[in-house]
């Protein structure tokens, strides 16, 4: 049997919460990995920008399928 609460934590608003969160995270990561006196290597940073972009995508279609266009 599940509570409110478990289904909650599992609700798509709160996935998308949580890439919102995580995408903001990734921004810092980034813009920090930049002004850092040790730089990240070129390939870590590509990857990071990557999973930027993921994110991006996924909070995309996740947005789409909670507040659908109607129809013109």
């Amino acid at each position: 049997m599940m509570d409110a609460t478990s289904e909650d934590l599992r609700s798509p608003q709160r996935q998308l919460i949580e890439w919102q969160i995580e995408h903001a995270d990734l921004d810092a990561l980034i813009d920090q990995a930049g002004l850092a006196a040790q730089p990240l290597d070129e390939l870590s940073l590509r990857r990071l920008k990557k999973r930027r972009l993921a994110l991006r995508d996924q909070m995309a279609r996740l947005q789409l399928m909670l507040d659908p266009k109607e129809p013109a």
